[in-house]
């Protein structure tokens, strides 16, 4: 009797879940312990904890445009939900629950959060030495990133090794395999 699975979608679902009941979690708990103007230093300078909201994307570009950053996260939100229902492997379906969670995570702050619905400014608390401040949204997002092209370096090296098996042989493919 073969072992029914978990749909790749629900796996992909329930990492977004979590990383935006993680992000949220995080995200107030920022508001209600930190400081704008104080840093918490966690690893020296290198990475510390500060609020800071920004109406902008990556290192505030866009930040007068806010609406436009809302439009367009919802659309890729809506990308993305799409690609997991779709996703074949582990490793997608991994990455793109990541990339899935911190996309909502972002976006319900730009919906949500003030000056007002739909150009809410996103609540941001990891400090980056001195070149940014992100949110764990924003680390799931790179994590995503990182799953989905590891995944397919995986995948691309199992097609090459399995091509080359198939071009042998059956005498030398079987000394291959057993």
């Amino acid at each position: 009797m073969k072992r029914e699975s978990v749909p790749k979608y629900a796996v992909a679902f329930v990492i977004a879940g979590l990383v935006v009941l993680i992000d949220q979690s995080t995200k107030a708990a920022a508001i209600a312990g930190l400081s704008q103007t104080e840093r918490i230093p966690v690893l020296g300078d290198a990475l510390g904890l500060q609020l800071a909201y920004n109406p902008g994307a990556v290192l505030s570009l866009g930040s007068g445009a806010t609406w436009v950053l809302t439009v367009v996260g919802v659309g890729a939100v809506a990308a993305l939900f799409v690609a997991a229902v779709r996703a074949r492997t582990t490793w997608r379906a991994w990455g793109l629950g990541f990339i899935l969670g911190g996309a909502i995570g972002n976006v319900l702050d730009r919906l949500l959060a003030p000056p007002g619905f739909g150009i809410g400014h996103v609540t941001d608390f990891l400090a980056y030495g001195t070149w940014f401040i992100g949110n764990l949204a924003d680390v799931a997002l790179a994590i995503g990133g990182v799953v989905l092209v590891i995944g397919a370096g995986v995948r691309h090296r199992a097609q090459t090794r399995n091509a080359a098996l198939g071009d042998r042989p059956d005498d030398e493919r079987e000394g291959a395999n057993g």
